[in-house]
C-alpha cells in the first residue's frame, strides 16, 4: 500500500470507526508518531467531532429548548400566558439558529453526499474518483476553517 492509501484508510478509520489512534496505526503500518501528525495537520478531529453531531441532532436540540420555552409560557397564570422580554429574546434565537441550520449544508452532509458519489464513481472511473477525492478533501479542510 502507498503512503498516500495508508493517510486515506488511516482517515477513514480516525474519522467513522471507534479505534484508538495505535489501533489505527498498527492497521494502516504507521508509527502513532506519523499517525498523530496526519490527525492534526489535516485537522482530522474537527471532521470527526463535526460527524458526530449531525445537523438533525442540532435541530432536535433546538426545537426541544423551544417546545420548552413554551411549555413553560402555557403553564403561566391565565393573563400570563406570554413571552416577556427575555423569553421572546430566546426564541428568536433559537429560531433564527434552526432556519440557519435547516438552510445551510454541514460537514457531516458535504463528506456524506461526497462518499456516495465517490463510490457511485469508482467503478466507471477510478482515476476521475481519485482526482475528485482529492479536490473533496480540500474543499472540506476549506469548510473546517470557517
Amino acid at each position: 500500500m502507498k503512503a498516500d492509501q495508508r493517510k486515506e484508510l488511516a482517515k477513514l478509520l480516525y474519522v467513522n470507526e471507534q479505534l484508538t489512534q495505535r489501533e489505527i496505526a498498527q492497521r494502516v503500518g504507521v508509527s502513532e508518531k506519523t499517525f498523530s501528525r496526519w490527525v492534526n495537520e489535516g485537522q482530522w478531529r474537527k471532521l470527526r467531532q463535526s460527524l458526530l453531531v449531525t445537523k438533525e441532532e442540532q435541530l432536535r436540540r433546538i426545537y426541544d429548548q423551544i417546545d420548552e420555552l413554551n411549555t413553560a409560557i402555557a403553564s403561566r397564570e391565565p393573563g400570563q400566558r406570554y413571552a416577556n422580554t427575555r423569553d421572546a429574546d430566546t426564541l428568536s434565537k433559537l429560531t433564527s439558529a434552526a432556519k440557519n441550520l435547516e438552510s445551510e449544508a454541514s460537514i457531516s452532509d458535504i463528506v456524506s453526499v461526497a462518499k456516495r458519489f465517490l463510490n457511485w464513481l469508482r467503478p466507471l472511473d477510478i482515476d476521475k474518483a481519485k482526482e475528485l477525492s482529492s479536490l473533496i478533501d480540500a474543499f472540506i479542510k476549506d469548510q473546517l476553517k470557517r
